[in-house]
């Protein structure tokens, strides 16, 4: 373990000063942003106070906010598995299997740092009408029971107030998000380890497509399907693709025959241990390759 965290330690080292580190969260802001304004400008038409953590659940709580998302952690990650002076240094000192060890630590450690950031971005650009109690607001109760929240496509609804706080659901996105996103991570690095560099970028981008190509509202328009016909679709797509596992609005609450957030969770932990188990596999085969002194 000690091996571990110190491979892992280095590479974190000027992490911050990354360009790529820098452009990413970045562009993270400036989504969250976007993505936030139909929240405030219900907030400043309204006049009404929000919930700390209500920013944060509207904004992500459809799949296309994740699916954008997501999508800064290709070019994040595109660079798996780190390679640079020290790690001849380090294979030597330890097994393949260590030093694989500590890439996937790091891919967990930047996951969850950029899924938090996200979360304390959009909570800090709606904080001046927020207040900090585990109670809806009246914003949420105005969205959650009339037809403002459809029409504004704000993903509140009377069935997670009634379920859960808001600091629970706060949680429970947060990890459903970390979960796509590590599944994502991992794909990265195992796209790179089984076909070189650049692939595990390819890998990412078909994994998100995937997503996307499910999404209900998007099936609906390619078939042509009546909204009698959408409630099939909704409850099939919701158990097939990982982004809308993602989607805590897109779980069973007592309502609908969807997945539980439980087994959301422990789907994306089998894709994981699926491509921990392919990556180790795919180390034995991969060529290390070193440029310069």
């Amino acid at each position: 373990m000690k091996l571990v965290t110190a491979a892992v330690r280095y590479q974190f080292l000027g992490f911050f000063k990354n360009p790529r580190v820098i452009l990413t969260f970045l562009l993270s802001i400036v989504l969250c942003f976007l993505l936030s304004g139909c929240v405030m400008e219900i907030i400043g038409h309204f006049h009404t106070s929000i919930q700390a953590a209500e920013p944060f659940l509207w904004t992500f709580g459809d799949a296309t906010a994740l699916l954008l998302v997501s999508l800064l952690l290709i070019f994040l990650f595109s660079d798996l598995p780190k390679l640079n002076a020290f790690t001849p240094f380090y294979l030597m000192r330890m097994t393949k299997k260590t030093w694989l060890a500590a890439q996937f630590l790091y891919i967990v450690c930047c996951t969850m740092l950029y899924i938090f950031f996200i979360g304390a971005a959009t909570t800090v650009l709606c904080m001046k009408h927020a207040f900090p109690g585990n109670l809806w607001s009246e914003t949420a109760a105005l969205l959650g029971y009339s037809s403002v929240g459809k029409k504004m496509q704000i993903p509140s609804t009377v069935k997670v107030m009634e379920s859960v706080s808001p600091y629970g659901c706060m949680l429970q996105v947060l990890l459903l998000m970390l979960g796509y996103s590590l599944t994502l991570g991992f794909l990265i690095l195992l796209g790179n380890l089984l076909l070189g560099k650049k692939y595990g970028m390819l890998l990412g981008i078909a994994y998100s497509l995937y997503g996307f190509l499910l999404d209900p509202n998007v099936l609906g328009a390619l078939m042509g399907l009546e909204d009698h016909e959408m409630y099939r679709v909704r409850s099939i797509v919701g158990w097939i693709s990982p982004l809308n596992q993602a989607v805590y609005g897109m779980h069973d609450f007592g309502y609908d025959n969807l997945p539980s957030i439980w087994q959301s969770l422990g789907l994306f932990g089998l894709l994981l241990l699926a491509a921990v188990s392919l990556s180790c596999r795919a180390l034995s085969r991969y060529n290390f390759t070193f440029l310069g002194n």
